[in-house]
């Protein structure tokens, strides 16, 4: 955790040379803070003196902290400072300091305590390794108050849930008097906040004091002192001038270091701007063209580089549309929410209904043209269908409807039960038609049929998850990690799924299939099955189960969580289980498969066996494909990345152009998340429908430009 945020820390140049000298104190608005009593002394600190700052922390009685100050002001920056500090100097029984966004907690859907146990999960997936840290261990963390949660932007939140936050936090704080928390907010936003909820209880209040305008100078002077001169004495001529007020923003500050690192032109331009809006707005508009050319300039035979003017045509989008979707986090795997064809549920049906039905197509298509294999009934094929046409929106907008329903806790097992019921029944129905032909009511057809193909759906459901974009990415890695442990555990689940396949076969065997009929029409008993065919299929399905359970229980605690990392994992976890769910769908087919096969005469059984097991693959498999892909974050990412780089909105390699925009110090990275370098950087971008004009034609200067 500390080497992930150090690493962040060193992207972000918190600490180059050092830390900007800002002076946090008690804020001047009483009524935003608690009692005097409930607070302690007063409360001063510096964040380029980590000691003091950790030191101030430990002081406060409670242990809790509101971090306020208008935009720009080094809020975020104090939160990670502090959080390294606490670290660095951390007590065997001290909480650890977990830094957190808050644009992603919903008060309205989900608790206090379950948003920060899933956001600590997927922040950091080591913690869920269960042969270190034993079984839920982020819950055991979170009760035990072994957790400092740092809790970042709060103002990032709608102005309606930003109240509802502070009630679940003085809720937990009365429950839990020992409840510690740091939170950032900007001031306007807290003051909005208390007045419609309350204080928040026994937390000190903070604010900064402005930057000196010769303290940020002397900063930027440290690297390259003749750079920065003329700029010190414009400053010190006109200490309460435009240029003396921007540069009394951290971020200013920080911009300004990066813009004028070290190609032409030089800092003085700044000299000419008549107002602090201007100054400002140049900087922003400076960033992405100056860090993305000098990265082409340093190594220009780089692979993976893009055009200030591609870069800056990319960004801008990418703001505009988080802008439209109002989230401040870029988190991939909502990335659908973007296309409409994936942003609603009953559009998103649609569109897996097609792609089950193309590849049912193709599958039954091949069989047709695979020497060996029996010839497709296209009559049964339509009925078949037919179904899958009824059953696969059915599934996809009743998983929406429960999952909006009942939050991220609801019961995997009863979601899956009644999704799987729903498209049993919309499969049976539109083959009522065909029940006469058999001989068999319409109601116990549906019945009958529901309940057989119900079965498949419940099996694929319960192990890959309800066909809709889950709420986070899966984790998992193929690692031997603490193998000696996993691999008892691995071998129970091949074993148990071995037999009890091979139990319910028999079982299937002797009350669901109707004895044979001899020559003389005297009914006969039920063929004997032998046990081989059940273990044989069990042995299938329980290495399948057993690598999915390995891949899902694996974490490596050595790997950092980046955007890059989530999706792979995902990735990983998304094909094992779309394989799983090919087997487990045609499970009860290979049933009906095998049975057939025991009435064959001796020493045909392969022969008739395998070729129905082919088709079976072909033509049903990729039901089980669908749905498990409809379960899976990586799918719905893939095809709404692609979608907007078919239409120029983002680049082809997302993952690569974010981790290079990341490098250069335009987005931060809070775990799996990517966030603009600041909320102002993002506004500014997404207003931007054109490249902004030459360095030395600042916009907003009243001079003209020198060449």
């Amino acid at each position: 955790m500390e080497r992930q945020w150090r690493k962040e820390a060193g992207l972000r140049q918190l600490f180059h040379p050092v830390p900007l000298p800002v002076v946090w104190s008690d804020s001047v608005l009483e009524e935003i803070a608690d009692h005097a009593q409930s607070i302690g002394g007063a409360v001063s600190c510096r964040t380029d003196q980590l000691e003091e700052l950790s030191a101030m922390f430990r002081r406060l009685p409670r242990r809790r902290l509101v971090v306020l100050g208008p935009a720009g002001s080094g809020k975020s920056t104090f939160a990670v400072v502090l959080a390294l500090s606490l670290l660095e100097g951390r007590e065997r029984d001290e909480p650890v300091p977990v830094l957190l966004s808050a644009a992603s907690f919903d008060p309205e859907h989900e608790s206090l305590h379950a948003w920060l146990c899933r956001r600590i999960a997927a922040d950091y997936p080591a913690l869920t390794d269960g042969d270190t840290y034993g079984a839920g261990a982020v819950e055991d963390l979170m009760s035990g108050h072994r957790v400092l949660p740092v809790v970042d932007g709060l103002d990032e939140l709608p102005e309606s849930a930003r109240p509802k936050v502070l009630e679940a936090l003085n809720d937990t704080f009365d429950a839990h008097p020992h409840a510690r928390v740091v939170l950032t907010c900007r001031t306007e936003a807290y003051t909005a906040a208390v007045a419609a909820a309350d204080v928040l209880a026994g937390a000190a209040v903070v604010e900064p004091a402005p930057v000196d305008a010769v303290d940020a100078l002397e900063l930027l002077r440290r690297s390259r002192p003749a750079r920065w001169n003329g700029l010190a004495g414009h400053v010190a001529r006109s200490p309460h001038g435009p240029v003396a007020q921007a540069l009394s923003s951290p971020l200013m500050v920080a911009l300004a270091r990066t813009v004028y690192a070290d190609a032409p032109p030089g800092p003085d331009e700044l000299e000419r701007f008549t107002s602090r809006e201007a100054f400002e707005d140049h900087l922003l508009d400076a960033l992405v063209p100056t860090v993305h050319a000098r990265a082409l300039r340093q190594d220009p035979s780089g692979p993976r580089r893009w055009s200030p003017e591609c870069a800056h045509r990319h960004l801008a989008e990418l703001a505009a549309g988080m802008q439209r979707q109002g989230i401040y986090d870029l988190t991939w795997w909502q990335l659908h929410r973007w296309v409409p064809t994936l942003a609603y549920a009953w559009s998103r049906a649609a569109f897996w209904t097609v792609a089950l039905i193309g590849l049912t197509l193709l599958g039954y298509g091949v069989s047709c043209v695979v020497p060996g294999l029996p010839a497709a009934d296209w009559g049964a094929t339509t009925w078949y269908l037919l179904g899958m046409a009824a059953a696969t929106p059915s599934m996809c907008l009743f998983a929406a409807w429960y999952a909006a329903r009942r939050g991220p806790g609801a019961s995997r097992l009863l979601g899956a039960a009644l999704t799987a019921v729903c498209g049993g029944v919309a499969f049976a129905v539109p083959g009522v038609t065909f029940a006469p032909v058999h001989g068999v009511p319409p109601g116990l057809y549906i019945v009958g049929c529901g309940c057989f193909v119900g079965f498949a759906f419940l099996l694929v459901l319960h192990t890959t998850g309800l066909p809709v974009p889950p709420v986070m990415p899966s984790r998992g890695t193929l690692s031997t990690r603490h193998w000696r442990h996993r691999l008892p555990r691995a071998a129970a689940v091949f074993a148990g799924t071995t037999v009890l396949t091979g139990a319910a076969l028999r079982v299937y065997a002797l009350v669901v299939v109707p004895p044979q009929k001899t020559p003389g029409g005297d009914p006969s008993q039920t063929p004997e099955l032998p046990w081989t065919y059940g273990l044989s299929m069990g042995a299938v399905f329980g290495a399948v189960q057993a690598l999915l359970y390995w891949l899902r229980g694996t974490t490596s605690a050595d790997d950092l969580t980046t955007p890059a990392s989530a999706v792979r994992a995902d990735r990983l976890v998304t094909l094992v289980g779309g394989g799983v769910g090919v087997l487990l769908i045609t499970l009860p087919h290979d049933i009906l498969a095998v049975l057939e096969a025991s009435t064959a005469p001796h020493g045909a059984a392969l022969d008739v066996v395998l070729p129905r097991l082919a088709v079976t693959f072909l033509g049903v498999g990729p039901a089980g494909l669908v749905l498990a892909l409809a379960a899976s974050s990586w799918p719905h990412y893939t095809v709404a990345r692609l979608v907007l780089a078919a239409r120029g909105r983002l680049p082809w390699r997302l993952q690569d152009f974010l981790a290079d925009a990341h490098r250069l110090g335009v987005l931060r990275q809070v775990g799996p998340v990517h966030q603009f370098r600041h909320a102002r950087l993002q506004q500014r971008l997404a207003q931007q429908v054109h490249l902004p004009g030459p360095r030395t034609s600042p916009a907003g200067s009243d001079a003209p430009s020198r060449r």
